[in-house]
Parts: C-alpha cells; sequence; structure tokens
C-alpha cells in the first residue's frame, strides 16, 4: 500500500473501513456542480455515442489544493452491438442530451471532514456515454442505427481541456479514477495519463470495482471474455488499449481489457478497491444467464440470502481465484473487501463517516 502514496491508501483505507457518510456541501448552493460541454471538440469527431458533444464536471481546487486534480471517470457497463448501442442513445449513457447537472460526494465530496484528503482539489467528473470503457475509435458512422463509435476521442477531449483550458498540466498531484467501466478505463488509460505530464508531476491512478476478472463461469465457460471481444471489435477498441499488453506474442486484444492481463505491465502507481464478491461479476461473470439457462442463480445473485449451500461453495471458490488474479507488484496497493457490492467510492454512504471503526487510529 505504501507504494502507491499516502495521500491514496490513506484516502482509501479511511473511507472504505468506515462505509462512511460523505456530505458535498462545499459545492455550488444547489449542489450541482457545473457541467461543460465540450460543443468545439465534435468537429473533431469527438461524440457521444447519438453524436452529442463530450461533457465533464468541474468543480475547482482551492487552498492546498489547488495544484492538485483528481479526475473521475463514470462507469456504465458497455454496449456490445449496434442493437445495444442504440438503446443508449435515448439516454444519458449514450447521449449528453439527457445528462442532468449532478452533486460530489464520495472521493469527489467538497467537505472536508467527509473526505480530508481530497475535499480541496480540482474535483473532476468525466461523463460515460460511448459504451467502451472510453476505448473505441471508428471513423465511420454506423449509418443503419446513427451511432459513433469514439469513445477514446472523448476521453481525449475532454483531458485535453483540462490540461490547456483549466490548468492540469500544472498540477502537483495528479490521480486518475473511475468506478466499474470507469474504474477499467483508469487501468487502461493509466499509463497514457502519466505521460501526458511532466516529470515532477506526481501521478497515480485508482481502480474502484474495474478489477474485472477473467474467471469460468458455472458452466465451465469463459462468458466474460465473449463480452470484451464484442466491445474491441465493434468500437475499434484495439490500437488504444495498452501496447504493453497487446504487444504480447499470439495475445487476443480481448484479453487486454481484462486488468489481470494489464496490470502487471503498468509502470504508474495504482490502487484497487473492490469487493471479492462484486456483486456485477456474480451475475455476470460467474453466473451469466446463458451458463444458467434453467435459472438456478436467478435468486441467489439477487439476494446472497438466497444462496444454497453449493451456491455459496461456489462463489467462495470465485473469491479465491478473483483473489489468486490480483497483481503481486511493489508499485499496486489495494483494499478487497468482502461485501456482495460493486463501486464504493463515490456514494454518500460508502466513504466516511463519524463513528467508523478504526485500524491503527485511522477510520
Amino acid at each position: 500500500m505504501a507504494a502507491s502514496g499516502a495521500w491514496l491508501a490513506r484516502a482509501t483505507a479511511t473511507a472504505v473501513l468506515g462505509f462512511v457518510l460523505a456530505v458535498a456541501s462545499a459545492e455550488a448552493a444547489s449542489g450541482d456542480v457545473e457541467m461543460v460541454f465540450l460543443k468545439a471538440a465534435v468537429a473533431k469527431g469527438a461524440v457521444c455515442l447519438d453524436g452529442s458533444p463530450p461533457v465533464y464536471h468541474f468543480s475547482p481546487g482551492s487552498g492546498s489544493g489547488a495544484n492538485n486534480w483528481v479526475v473521475h471517470m463514470e462507469g456504465g457497463g458497455w454496449c456490445r452491438n449496434p442493437d445495444e448501442c442504440a438503446v443508449r442513445k435515448g439516454n444519458f449513457r449514450g447521449s449528453s442530451k439527457f445528462m442532468k447537472p449532478l452533486s460530489f460526494s464520495g472521493i469527489l465530496g467538497g467537505n472536508q471532514k467527509s473526505n480530508p484528503d481530497f475535499y480541496n482539489w480540482n474535483r473532476v467528473k468525466i461523463r460515460y456515454c460511448d459504451g467502451s470503457s472510453f476505448t473505441g475509435d471508428v471513423e465511420a458512422v454506423d449509418t443503419a442505427k446513427d451511432l459513433r463509435y469514439r469513445g477514446f476521442r472523448v476521453w481525449r477531449a475532454v483531458i485535453d481541456d483540462l490540461l490547456t483550458v483549466r490548468g492540469m498540466s500544472k498540477a502537483q498531484n495528479a490521480l486518475l479514477s473511475g468506478c466499474s467501466a470507469g474504474g477499467l478505463a483508469a487501468i487502461l488509460h493509466c499509463d497514457r495519463f502519466h505521460d501526458l505530464f511532466p516529470a515532477k508531476t506526481k501521478v497515480k491512478c485508482f481502480s474502484d470495482a474495474g478489477y474485472f476478472f477473467d474467471g469460468k463461469d458455472i458452466s465451465g465457460n469463459f462468458y466474460a471474455r465473449s463480452i470484451y471481444k464484442s466491445v474491441v471489435n465493434l468500437h475499434g477498441s484495439a490500437k488504444n488499449l495498452p501496447a504493453s499488453c497487446t504487444s504480447k506474442p499470439k495475445q487476443s486484444p480481448e484479453l487486454c481489457m481484462f486488468p489481470q492481463y494489464v496490470v502487471p505491465t503498468m509502470r504508474t502507481p495504482l490502487f484497487i478497491l473492490n469487493a471479492a464478491y462484486d456483486s456485477w461479476q456474480v451475475k455476470n461473470v460467474l453466473a451469466p444467464s446463458p451458463a444458467d439457462p434453467k435459472k438456478t442463480w436467478a435468486q441467489c445473485k439477487l439476494d446472497i440470502k438466497s444462496c444454497s449451500a453449493s451456491q455459496l461453495t461456489t462463489l467462495q471458490n470465485f473469491r479465491t481465484d478473483f483473489l489468486a488474479a490480483l497483481p503481486k507488484t511493489q508499485s499496486v496497493g489495494m483494499f478487497i473487501d468482502s461485501c456482495n457490492a460493486h463501486c464504493q467510492s463515490g456514494s454518500q454512504d460508502t466513504w466516511l463517516a463519524d463513528g467508523s471503526p478504526t485500524v491503527n487510529k485511522t477510520a
């Protein structure tokens, strides 16, 4: 944990061990954070699935945090085929037309007591509207569904705006973070993000619920591989996945969407926050619907208290396999809990609260 840096390791241990309450009272009076629409980026092809402009929310830093940045990427799964992506066009997962103002909490919260390490940093939330973990880049428009697969361009457009317009290029500390599909993006883009800064800037990455595991499902197959293979092929993602992974001999590009094959090749310090019984992975990696045609896992997936003894054993074995797939390098710190949860750094009730249990006087 120390290798990942005190300000990140301390903040995560403080937050997650406490399952805390964050109140973002230092935001704008309305509680909403500024929305920035990058309309100029449209001309460069940096657009959501429906062609609308990228969006990020920005709360400027102050005092001791004026030159520090936390850039958080929103999650929201992936779309694997044109039909799935077309559905996203009708909501904020695929169009900025449907995005609304929001408040910051958790790791992005602006209250010193609730978020002591990052409350006064420049805090950014990149909205997710591409369905590829910000990796897609296909020049041609899918005319049949009127779709654009340009997630990587969206990411670059936002990062470039932060660097050139908002002053992030002068950062002393910069943290790239994300939850779920955004947590995966924090891993996939970590070294690339690091390389955008001068050598004097301390750059680190934080992945919450983004360590998606290449494990067998209950039928003995690797269903999750088919998800990523479809995403990579549809969105043209291969060229934007870490070359340190894709350049390996006989490496299938979709395997480089799995952190266990990417993290050992990374150069930038990383901190991982994940549940060993991650609720999304239990439903979609361990017991996806195609692997459970008789729906014997239907209730267990919804409520772990409904699981049979044999299903609980399967879950415990899944946890063991997940732990075995975690990296064992000095530049990676982690906090792995045994919750049946997914994403723990962004919500008010899972970051920091009064009366939290402590370890060595750290909440």
